[in-house]
């Protein structure tokens, strides 16, 4: 696992590509990049397809061994975080400063998810649900930005869900975090427009998860129905769960220089299940 690495270029221009093992293209040679929540799931393999366009990657999280083990596979920095600390989030992207001079991209992946009738909805659930989903990207976002637009190039891509363009029962809060996370991606994406940093949110179907499998167990339990039951009904219309690794295709696409005019949107990876 890399420590750090030599600092990038001083401006925002896009560093020479570099080639892979196969000689291929690196679209994101020299691109330095940080994702929350990269010990496991989606944040996992945002992190390694990041490394694998050839970026150099921090993997964030409060699980110190898996993101350990994430940060080795990526050749990549292993990073302390807890989002719902201001310091915290902070310190993150102060690590990449020092490791590598620049922070390039942000993927505000850290996400919590919990489920219940509204009226059972207690303040606890609902305050955690928006400090971490909401909240945490905010202060990642407010931390890694200001280098960005200082040097005219930037990414800032947030999980968001399609929890986050449509409704669904029993899980409100949820619901309102991530809605409020593609609006503040809008928000930046128009305050920002001609600064060179973009902002978007990629917004998943149920994923192959483990965090979908506790969804799917917790489901179990309130309603007595069987797996197979709970699951046809969080499938995508192409009758199955939407895979990591797609997600994190769209992440890496987005975090390149061919993403540019991609900016304020809400990318939908779900199978169909929404239409504008």
């Amino acid at each position: 696992m890399r420590e750090g690495g030599a600092a990038g270029a001083g401006d925002g221009s896009l560093p020479a590509a570099g080639d892979d093992a196969t000689g291929r293209s690196s679209p994101l040679h020299g691109r330095t990049a940080l994702v929350t929540g990269g010990g496991r799931g989606i944040g996992r393999e945002i992190a390694l397809a990041l490394a694998r366009d050839g970026a150099r990657v921090a993997v964030a999280g409060r699980d110190r061994v898996a993101v350990a083990e994430v940060a080795a596979a990526c050749d990549g920095l292993a990073v302390s975080l807890d989002v719902t600390d201001e310091d915290s989030c902070r310190a993150a992207v102060a690590a990449c400063e020092r490791a590598w001079g620049r922070l390039d991209v942000l993927v505000n992946n850290a996400g919590v998810a919990g489920s219940s009738k509204f009226t059972q909805l207690d303040d606890e659930t609902w305050d955690r649900t928006l400090a971490v989903n909401l909240t945490g990207a905010f202060r990642m976002t407010r931390a890694a930005v200001g280098g960005m637009l200082e040097r005219g190039w930037g990414r800032v891509i947030s999980i968001a869900s399609v929890a986050g363009r449509a409704g669904y029962p029993y899980v409100a809060a949820y619901v309102a975090s991530k809605h409020g996370l593609v609006g503040l991606m809008r928000a930046l994406a128009a305050e920002y427009a001609r600064s060179g940093v973009t902002f978007n949110s990629v917004c998943p179907g149920y994923v192959d998860t483990a965090m979908t499998e506790a969804t799917i167990d917790n489901v179990m339990r309130r309603t007595g129905r069987s797996r197979e039951q709970v699951l046809e009904r969080l499938v995508t219309p192409q009758g199955r769960l939407v895979r990591p690794e797609e997600v994190a295709a769209v992440c890496a696409f987005l975090a390149s220089d061919l993403a540019g005019a991609i900016n304020g949107q809400a990318i939908d990876v779900d199978g169909g299940e929404l239409f504008p």
